[in-house]
Parts: structure tokens; C-alpha cells; sequence
């Protein structure tokens, strides 16, 4: 391996780090509606600590919409980019009242916040 490469993987992990606490700061304003801790309260919807990686509408507790509950989406980056951006016109029927983020930059932050909370 060259150092070029080696410093090219050291130069990724500040970035992605950096991106997780600029999501943070975003997902403020989804509090209103989302707790993120381990086995936090649904709110208005549900508790999303460890939400990257799992299958849509599989938390117990929370009573998800029908249309959420028969998606087959796993939130994976592409999934919850595309969510992020417009939930209704991935998911017609959800319950979620969101318009989205409109930056690719805030959504990929979001993102990065969200698979750092396990």
C-alpha cells in the first residue's frame, strides 16, 4: 500500500466525521418528531437510533402506515437519500408530514448522523 493511499484513507475519516456532526446539528430540527437514543420514545414518529441498516417499519412500538409497512425499503444511503429528499413520492400513503432537505450536501450529513447512531 502506498502512502499515498494511506493518506488518502486517513484524509476520508475526519471528512466523515465531520459530516456526522454537521447531520447532528440538522437533525435538530427532527427532534420535534424524533428521538435517536437506545430504546427511545416513538414521538410523532419513531425512535431512529440504529435506523441505518434496518428494514422500513420494523420498530416495535411505533404504528407505522400501511404503505411504510409494505415498502421493502432497508435504510441504507440510497434509501434514506431519496426518503430525505421527498418521503411521499418514495413511499406514496406514508404518514410522514416532511417536504424534505433540499441540499444533497445537509441530506448526506443527515445521513452520516444517522449511520453513526447504532
Amino acid at each position: 500500500m502506498g502512502l499515498a493511499l494511506v493518506f488518502g484513507i486517513l484524509a476520508v475519516a475526519p471528512a466523515a466525521a465531520q459530516d456526522a456532526a454537521k447531520g447532528k446539528l440538522v437533525f435538530l430540527e427532527c427532534q420535534a418528531c424524533h428521538a435517536v437514543a437506545p430504546g427511545g420514545p416513538a414521538l410523532v414518529g419513531p425512535d431512529l437510533e440504529g435506523v441505518y441498516g434496518r428494514k422500513a417499519a420494523s420498530l416495535p412500538g411505533y404504528d407505522y402506515s400501511a404503505a411504510l409497512k409494505s415498502s421493502g425499503l432497508v435504510w441504507n444511503a440510497a434509501n434514506l437519500d431519496r426518503w430525505l429528499t421527498d418521503p411521499s413520492q418514495v413511499v406514496p400513503g406514508t404518514k410522514m408530514a416532511f417536504t424534505g432537505i433540499a441540499s444533497p450536501a445537509l441530506r448526506a450529513d443527515v445521513i452520516a448522523y444517522l449511520a453513526s447512531v447504532k
